[in-house]
């Protein structure tokens, strides 16, 4: 494993880039500041999820909590850029819908949200206006992965940030993983610290709170993250097998490290295939993955895998054949007993903005 003093040495190699990459950043945000471009806002209730870094933060489960909270009983649309998608322009999920045309997470969400509009589009306010012109009783925007975007200004934004990456320590790309100026964090009106230890003290929580120095209307919660029930990918109805001691991790991720743990601290003996985040497997990453699982010489062993990485692997399942492969879904879940007020926040907000 390489030490993280051989990281840290190698990412200061890259200030000087670093720095050429946040001078970008700025001149692009001075665009809207000095009025060369211009930032739009809508009537309805736009919430926007997003990050200051690059991947790995989770976004998509904290997607997926607005969507359970709010689908029951608005119509809701979600819009993202749809990252890595064959298609381009605007493109609205529908039954025929592949995860080449949308990209993975918004075929996630497709799938396990079948009321809300899923649109993807590279240019957020056009997307938002086609959504309205073609859903007129839309309720509820999200933009999924927006926050560094000016081009349109949400009425909440929820800002999140990892806990073993508070964004106050990082560096701007390449040496770190920011890729927007640190001081944006006061435009959020939640920061959510996400993937915190379960067992996160109270002592370390204010800690956390006075590096990340709010301002006084700024609203700062703890989440962390649970993994629910593995399902098969493939077959609904097949349930996994029991006393699974080892098993092939398969993941294309921006951090699977809370997976791993989750996984080995159920004295699950792993191999782990760690793929770039987003990646599109091909055939030759199935056979290394069919190998790998077959060279395991032991009774009731498993492929498990992210929902993400789910959506890609789905069009290879006759390569799958008899070869069990699960998906465990992740989710956020509120420390110190905050989740209803989050909750009501959300609420509020659309409330009084509807």
């Amino acid at each position: 494993m390489i030490s993280q003093n051989i990281i840290k040495k190698k990412s200061k190699l890259l200030l000087p880039f670093s720095w050429l990459y946040k001078a970008g950043v700025v001149l692009h945000q001075k665009t809207y500041d000095w009025g060369l471009k211009k930032s739009q806002t809508f009537q309805l209730p736009v919430i926007c999820v997003g990050n200051l870094s690059v991947g790995g933060t989770g976004k998509t489960p904290m997607a997926e909590y607005l969507l359970r909270l709010l689908t029951p009983e608005l119509t809701v649309a979600i819009i993202s850029r749809g990252y890595k998608r064959k298609s381009k322009g605007i493109f609205i999920a529908n039954k025929n819908t592949t995860v080449a045309e949308i990209g993975d997470e918004p075929m996630q969400y497709h799938i396990k949200f079948s009321p809300a509009k899923i649109v993807v589009g590279e240019k957020r306010v056009e997307a938002i206006n086609e959504t309205l012109k073609l859903f007129p009783a839309t309720e509820v925007i999200i933009l999924d992965d927006a926050f560094q975007h000016k081009a349109v200004k949400a009425g909440l934004n929820i800002l999140l940030t990892e806990h073993d990456n508070i964004f106050t320590d990082d560096y701007y790309l390449p040496a770190g993983q920011l890729r927007d100026l640190k001081e944006n964090y006061r435009n959020a009106q939640i920061i959510v610290v996400t993937k915190c230890p379960a067992d996160l003290s109270e002592t370390e929580k204010k800690n956390i709170i006075q590096k990340i120095n709010p301002l006084p209307a700024q609203l700062v919660y703890f989440t962390t993250l649970v993994y629910g029930e593995p399902y098969h990918i493939f077959n609904a109805a097949a349930t996994q097998p029991e006393s699974v001691k080892n098993a092939v991790l398969v993941t294309g991720i921006a951090n699977p490290q809370p997976l791993i743990g989750y996984l080995k601290r159920h004295d699950i003996s792993l191999k782990i295939i760690s793929f770039p985040d987003h990646h599109r497997f091909g055939q030759s990453d199935i056979d290394q993955i069919k190998q790998i699982f077959q060279s395991i010489d032991k009774q009731n062993k498993i492929i498990f895998t992210t929902e993400k990485d789910a959506m890609r692997l789905k069009e290879f399942e006759k390569e799958f054949q008899d070869i069990p492969v699960f998906a465990i879904p992740g989710e956020h879940q509120f420390l110190f007993n905050t989740g209803n007020d989050f909750n009501n926040v959300i609420l509020d907000f659309i409330k009084n903005k509807s």
